[in-house]
């Protein structure tokens, strides 16, 4: 079954569900354009067709999704261009994901980290195995939480959503479950069964039922008391401050600190500001708001050289511009988030 994906993405038709494989296990299954319209074809295929009653998406090798082929953005800045139109194919998948009919269900065994989060968790259900990672880091690489995050993060409870956009922290699979982001936890062992079983019976809620085990949260009630305490804060500097108090006798206080101060400061008051609005937002609005910020980015100094630390010369301490927190001003924010001239996202 092809649907346009090439040897990067694999279809398939089993018993009452359409099969998604992504097929790019040496490079995490990391997302091309390729795949991003390719995975958009075949669920505008499902969706109609009546023989589908369920959308089942896995991948091949140790990781579900490592995010979106960020090294191909750094390659298209150096012959100069921009990869716009990659990301309004991503955003709108997104957003096709999210308001799809039939049971979509991600079968996560591994990293799933930035667009992974987007094939993902806009879906009906979220299976996650004890080999789940999941983060959305791109703070740490002068970039900002899309692909829908800041629809996703708002909403998981006592700030731990503003938390993770902030940090670019790492959690599995019992943080995601607690927090909803995973909507189910499996051993990762059962993962052929479940697939195999659904399939034939078109019913994931009966199926997911039986497998289920609940995973352990790894995130204690310390630490989320702290987590709510200061990331419930109403501005980006309030946040730091509280932090500030608190980091001289509170370890959670000064790890956190220490991970903030290393990250772009541009990115964590466009974050910031990005999250505090996705609150009240539609997925739709969430997705325009972001192209909006995604243009901007695709012109920034921090995006490239957070790549280059992070991918290039790996290891390396990015010179994000500005350097300091204090030094981003409010017009430098407002101008991420103003109307595109050129139109906005078509959805």
């Amino acid at each position: 079954m092809d649907f346009g994906g090439g040897d990067e993405i694999r279809f398939e038709r089993s018993g009452k569900a359409g099969i998604v494989t992504l097929t790019r296990p040496k490079a995490l299954n990391a997302l091309t354009h390729r795949m991003v319209k390719a995975l958009s074809t075949a669920l505008t295929a499902w969706e109609e067709d009546r023989g589908v009653e369920v959308v089942i998406l896995k991948a091949e090798g140790r990781a579900f999704c490592a995010g979106g082929d960020i090294l191909a953005v750094y390659k298209a800045w150096q012959e100069g261009k921009r990869l716009a139109e990659f990301f309004a194919d991503e955003y709108r998948l997104n957003a096709q994901i999210n308001r799809f009919r039939k049971p979509y269900i991600s079968l996560i065994d591994g990293i799933c980290m930035g667009g992974g989060m987007g094939i993902s968790v806009h879906g009906s259900h979220r299976v996650m195995t004890e080999n789940a990672v999941f983060a959305m880091p791109e703070v740490g690489i002068g970039f900002f939480p899309d692909v829908g995050g800041s629809y996703v993060l708002p909403d998981l409870g006592s700030s731990f959503g503003m938390y993770l956009g902030l940090t670019g922290n790492k959690i599995e699979y019992g943080d995601a479950l607690w927090s909803g982001i995973a909507t189910h936890t499996v051993e990762a062992t059962y993962l052929p069964a479940i697939a195999e079983e659904i399939a034939e019976s078109g019913d994931p809620g009966t199926e997911l039922r039986e497998f289920f085990r609940a995973a352990r949260r790894k995130t204690d009630g310390v630490c989320l008391q702290a987590i709510a305490k200061h990331f419930s804060l109403g501005s980006l500097k309030d946040i730091v401050a509280s932090l500030e108090r608190d980091a001289g006798s509170d370890k959670f206080a000064a790890d956190t600190l220490a991970t903030i101060r290393l990250r772009s400061p541009t990115s964590l008051h466009v974050t910031f500001r990005a999250l505090t609005a996705g609150s009240t937002m539609s997925m739709d609005e969430c997705m325009k708001m972001e192209f909006r910020i995604l243009n901007r980015m695709l012109q920034s100094h921090d995006l490239y050289e957070g790549i280059r630390a992070a991918l290039i010369d790996k290891g390396s301490a990015p010179d994000w511009q500005p350097a300091r927190l204090e030094d981003v001003g409010t017009e430098t924010v407002d101008a991420y988030f103003a109307p595109l001239p050129e139109g906005e996202l078509r959805l």
